[in-house]
């Protein structure tokens, strides 16, 4: 008996009810696919089976069968045995919540805000190729609960990658692998807390969310003015941060890269008062117009929180992100790690690290920088034709552009018509910390369309502008 149960196709948890066994089988039968226990085309066992599992004599079982065939519950067909029937549902009127039924009619057909590559361009065959040999390499632990700093290989592998492309010193055993930036900021948040920090000092535009994760973790946060060197981290000295988050390479969303003198006096202030710099590098690869912007790293390892992401190279879904820690915080950092066993599943890991030794990441990174470009470059040349009064600011680098708008425009106004016309825009107030600069901009994700669908966008965008401006 135990054999059969073993192996047995389906479990039907049925108990006939009363004293006549026949109609009580029926009955059971019935209640299990009128509650969706037994859904439609479920094949049901053998008459001689379920009489053997319930104790019953076979020909009960085949009467009850054919009975409910009879009255439509099943269908019997030669050679394929007896299945549950499809069986008609009644039409119900959705219950659609206020919200969602707003979100459906303005949900739009073509997006240009900013965060995100263009997802249809993720390497899906190299990612199959590098997921299959990473998967005939791996060893049996790759499949435990071990590693939950990340990986040795992928961990190796980033530390030889960020050291050539982003000039980052880096040791592997420094090296934490997170499910993505938000889950590497709040973990260095943590930690900088548990050691006494109060205040993280952000850049006045930025992302919320960051600001979000560092008050969640107890972290006031004080803003710094940005101009055209990127931070001004001339107002670290006298203030009250313990930390800063910096976007170094590529401002978020002003597009510029921190100049060197004001990198100097961040990790200048940083090593003078025993604080900690945190630098997102979050699009790093991508450059144009310019030589590579190495990462602020590599000028006081020991004062700086790297972090990095596959969210823009690859895409954001893979929620992978790694962290390069100093000394002093790293111990700290891993047993936190250890404790909530978190981070991205250790085959996309493997994959990555595959991808990244065989070369096929930097032949991917190779091919998404030169479409990017010509995307930016088809923005510049059909704002500069059809918006002229538009300027576009910190295109020399990165996913998006800065396209400030004529003095006096209605961000909001802008970006409600263009969201009457199918298109979403984000506009540079809802990145900013404190009141509006009074600086009218759009923060424009050219990346973000797929690419049968960026023309359509470029075309909405500029009619859109053409009409406020």
């Amino acid at each position: 008996m135990a054999e059969r149960w073993a192996i047995a196709g389906v479990d039907l948890h049925l108990r006939p009810l009363g004293s006549r066994v026949r109609a009580g089988l029926e009955d059971a039968l019935r209640d299990a696919v009128r509650e969706g226990r037994l859904a439609p085309g479920t094949r049901l066992p053998s008459t001689r089976a379920l009489a053997a599992d319930l104790g019953l004599a076979r020909n009960t079982v085949a009467e009850a069968y054919s009975q409910l065939v009879a009255e439509g519950w099943l269908e019997a067909r030669q050679g394929s045995g007896t299945r549950v029937a499809q069986r008609p549902r009644p039409e119900t009127v959705p219950r659609v919540s206020p919200r969602t039924a707003d979100q459906a009619v303005t949900a739009p057909r073509h997006n240009l805000r900013p965060g995100s590559p263009d997802v249809t361009s993720f390497p899906r065959a190299a990612w199959v190729s590098a997921t299959r040999r990473a998967l005939a390499a791996a060893p049996p632990d790759a499949f435990g609960y071990e590693f939950s700093q990340g990986r040795p290989e992928l961990r190796a592998a980033l530390a030889e990658y960020l050291a050539r492309a982003r000039g980052v010193v880096a040791d592997p055993e420094r090296i934490l692998v997170c499910g993505g930036f938000a889950e590497a900021l709040a973990l260095t948040c943590e930690v900088l807390a548990a050691r006494g920090a109060r205040t993280l000092a952000t850049e006045r535009h930025g992302l919320d969310t960051h600001r979000e994760i560092a008050a969640r973790h107890g972290l006031t946060t004080q803003p710094l003015d940005i101009d055209e060197q990127g931070a001004r981290t001339d107002e670290l000295t006298g203030g009250a941060a313990d930390a800063v988050l910096l976007t170094a390479a590529h401002q978020f969303p002003f597009g510029i890269a921190l100049a060197p003198a004001r990198r100097g006096a961040a990790v200048h202030w940083a090593s003078d008062g025993g604080r900690t710099v945190v630098e997102d590098d979050y699009d790093g690869e991508f450059r144009y117009d310019r030589q590579p912007v190495g990462a602020m790293q590599a000028l006081a390892p020991d004062r700086v929180v790297y972090i990095g992401t596959a969210s823009k190279s690859l895409a954001p879904g893979l929620r992978i992100a790694w962290l390069v820690a100093p000394d002093e915080l790293h111990p700290r950092m891993l047993e936190i790690q250890e404790l909530l066993r978190s981070g991205p599943d250790a085959v996309a890991q493997l994959a990555l690290a595959e991808l990244i030794r065989s070369g096929a990441y930097d032949r991917h990174v190779r091919r998404a920088r030169l479409a990017y470009r010509r995307r930016r470059d088809r923005l510049v040349s059909t704002i500069a034709r059809e918006a002229p009064a538009v300027r576009v600011h910190g295109i020399a680098a990165g996913l998006h552009a800065l396209l400030e708008l004529p003095p006096g425009t209605s961000e909001a106004e802008v970006i409600e018509l263009a969201a009457a016309r199918g298109l979403a825009l984000s506009g540079l107030e809802s990145f900013t910390d404190g009141p509006a600069t009074g600086r009218p901009a759009l923060v424009i994700g050219y990346a973000t369309p797929p690419e049968h669908g960026y023309t359509a966008a470029l075309a909405r965008l500029v009619a859109v502008l053409a009409d406020v401006c």
